[in-house]
């Protein structure tokens, strides 16, 4: 039987949220504080769950990113993932290696978008929030839906349809990956602390 395991990328293969991270490393302290400032009540309605967590999400993307060339924003992102690596968690990174080593297929499945988590892990299959472009250009929208919830269990079984075919064991740390982790025949919930 194949053996497919699937890790969420923010807080469990990472120390903090990639996001926020990723807008600080693009646009700088000042411009991350004052787009998220603008945004704020929007933010903490989301946290109330008041507002959807992908509109909200979306909208803070594209307040720091629409227009912006693709091929800039995957170069920022290329550099983002090398200038980075520190937030990787160093137990996290070794569970994976070593699914790798003993013959698994291994996929991350992320509410981030994919062109930063990619960098990352070059060799692993990664199942992200995917961007809309057109002309060239970031709209600002997101293509798919935001990978989180539900949709991690959707993106698994778009990749691997024939669910008896395969042993699923999960690592994830967070709401977002609930599904997920009851979807898998193993799960692993906050599994990572270095």
């Amino acid at each position: 039987m194949r053996k497919i395991v699937a890790f969420d990328f923010d807080g469990t293969l990472t120390t903090r949220d990639t996001l926020l991270e990723f807008i600080r490393y693009a646009k700088g302290s000042m411009n991350f504080w004052l787009g998220f400032l603008r945004y704020a009540p929007l933010l903490v309605l989301m946290k109330l769950g008041l507002y959807p967590n992908y509109k909200a999400k979306q909208k803070v993307f594209s307040h720091f990113f629409k227009g912006m060339k693709i091929e800039a924003f995957n170069d920022l992102c290329q550099r983002f993932a090398h200038d980075n690596l520190h937030l990787l968690r160093s137990q996290g990174v070794t569970t994976l290696m070593q699914a790798q080593d003993d013959g698994a297929e291994v996929v991350i499945v992320s509410a981030s978008i994919d062109n930063w988590v990619q960098p990352f892990f070059t060799d692993v299959t990664v199942l992200g929030t995917q961007i809309e472009v057109k002309d060239g250009l970031l709209t600002g929208r997101f293509l798919t839906n935001n990978c989180y919830g539900e949709e991690k269990v959707k993106r698994i079984l778009a990749l691997y349809p024939h669910r008896e075919d395969y042993h699923l064991t999960a690592y994830g740390d967070s709401r977002g990956d609930k599904e997920l982790l009851a979807f898998a025949d193993e799960s692993h919930y906050q599994p990572f602390r270095t």
